[in-house]
């Protein structure tokens, strides 16, 4: 659990009293089910969201997230909370080689981003995609995204703490960039679902996009649904 407006970074340790904490959570979910009926359910549960904690990875080909393409993404997580309210941290790479973290913050219309040297944040300059909002839309992102899936089919179930859906479908191109909050644009992306039985949430979702010829593999992990998060205006603000 993290606070980027403050830098406070804890890491929760998954024993307790020497035992191992079971994460199973006892899903059980049906290998007849109709894959596209499921998704359809999908799409109305993840248009209903109210607040959810989000962790992106990604490997491969950088991905910039400013127009001089100098910094690159590699991780985000970050807690989204409506109306439109997010904090993230995001590990990136400078210039190529130099691995650093920036938080950001942004609440209804206001985006700011941390300075990597001073931890001072600033409101967003132009030419820069990082609106911890816009990587989990509720209606504009994760709704359209599903409900807007092409040929949907049930891969399987899978056991990733409980039983969940493993759905494949195509993303067109103009969902991808919405969910990608611009960074891939012009393509469309077979994406991996993975389901919650009982909730029809997305709990996971993994792609590959392609830029400029080389590819680059996305991974993203979707918990803490319904959680209350304290999501504030950053302190320290510089001018």
């Amino acid at each position: 659990v993290f606070d980027p407006s403050t830098g406070v970074d804890l890491v929760l340790d998954a024993t307790a009293g020497g035992q191992v904490i079971d994460l199973d959570d006892g899903a059980v979910a049906d290998p007849d089910v109709d894959p596209v009926a499921l998704m359809q359910s999908s799409a109305t549960a993840m248009s209903e969201v109210t607040s959810v904690e989000f962790r992106i990875e990604r490997e491969g080909a950088p991905v910039f997230i400013d127009q001089f393409r100098e910094i690159a993404l590699d991780e985000l997580r970050g807690q989204f909370s409506v109306p439109t309210r997010a904090q993230a941290e995001l590990t990136v790479t400078v210039s190529g080689n130099l691995p650093t973290r920036i938080g950001a913050v942004a609440i209804d219309s206001e985006v700011w981003i941390s300075n990597p040297v001073t931890g001072d944040f600033e409101t967003l300059p132009a030419g820069y995609d990082i609106d911890p909002s816009r990587f989990f839309d509720p209606e504009d992102g994760w709704q359209p995204l599903i409900a807007n899936l092409s040929d949907v089919e049930l891969v399987g179930i899978d056991d990733r703490g409980g039983e969940r859906y493993h759905v494949r479908g195509i993303a067109g191109a103009d969902d991808v960039r919405d969910i990608t909050v611009d960074l891939v644009r012009d393509q469309d992306v077979p994406v991996d679902f993975w389901i919650h039985p009982s909730t029809s949430l997305v709990t996971a979702a993994e792609f590959t996009t392609s830029i400029d010829g080389a590819d680059s593999q996305w991974t993203l992990e979707l918990d803490r649904y319904g959680d209350s998060f304290a999501i504030e205006p950053p302190e320290n603000v510089r001018g």
